[in-house]
């Protein structure tokens, strides 16, 4: 696995030196343009609307708009300045319950490994957080970007979880007409919890599959081996209108199959 960060996790006056490594990875099918009548993939060339001509990497430069069409230009020097001193440290700064930290926070994944002479402290740091049950709040800088994370205890090892900020998140209040003080029909309620129960299970990843990614890919290998795309049609749409009638028909649909009682025949016994 290709080590992507090499640093330190700093611990009070403890020094870790670790690793990080991609936890996960995208296996979204990529789709090149192509022009129809040629069939080349087209390029995608940076230009200046007003000189009308291609620019080289070396010409670009950063820079904010603080103002519209106003800018202030900073220089590659002056970003690398401020992220010099912090580059290669995670520093933790807190320790809480993983219960305390929502979901909504939650954004990329790193594997942490030890670095040279690392392994006594990584594994101390893991125990601790075992047996404590707290993950730790961490500060980290990755490709020029300081990043709020989570670091905890994964399987065999520790995971790094980049975070975002609480600026990052947006407010719920944003999202218009969210129903508030609604009277609910307890027997609906009753029916809703009842189709929860019959559809709760244990959390096992490996049954969740990307149907859309499978049958994109099967398409695709259908094509190159010259064979015709069959279009499966839509599914019928339930004309259910009750609430009542709707909860009741997934009740239905999600009940588990009862078991047919197989009786053995009694075999005579002949005397």
């Amino acid at each position: 696995m290709h080590t992507m960060w090499k640093g330190s996790i700093s611990f009070g006056l403890v020094t870790i030196p670790i690793k990080l490594f991609a936890a996960t990875e995208n296996k979204d099918i990529k789709m090149r343009q192509l022009h129809k009548e040629c069939h080349n993939p087209i390029k995608y060339d940076k230009t200046c609307p007003v000189c009308e001509k291609s620019l080289e990497q070396n010409e670009i430069i950063k820079a904010y708009e603080y103002e519209p069409n106003k800018f202030v230009e900073l220089e590659k020097e002056e970003l690398e300045a401020l992220t010099k001193e912090q580059t290669k440290s995670i520093e933790i700064v807190d320790f809480v319950h993983l219960s305390e930290v929502d979901p909504i926070y939650f954004d990329r994944s790193y594997f942490i490994g030890p670095g040279e002479n690392g392994s006594k402290p990584y594994s101390l740091l893991k125990k601790a957080m075992e047996d404590s049950g707290k993950i730790a709040i961490a500060k980290v800088m990755i490709r020029s970007k300081q990043h709020l994370a989570v670091v905890r205890v994964y399987d065999k090892g520790l995971v790094l979880e980049t975070i975002h900020y609480p600026d990052e998140v947006r407010s719920i209040d944003l999202v218009p007409e969210i129903p508030e003080n609604v009277d609910l029909n307890q027997k609906e309620l009753d029916m809703a919890i009842q189709l929860i129960d019959q559809l709760t299970a244990e959390f096992d990843p490996e049954k969740y599959h990307d149907d859309y990614r499978e049958e994109l890919m099967g398409a695709i290998e259908s094509k190159i081996k010259g064979e015709q795309i069959k279009v499966s049609k839509e599914r019928p749409k339930a004309n259910v209108v009750d609430l009542m009638d709707a909860l009741q028909a997934s009740i239905d649909d999600t009940k588990p199959k009862k078991k047919k009682k197989t009786t053995r025949k009694k075999k005579a016994s002949s005397e």
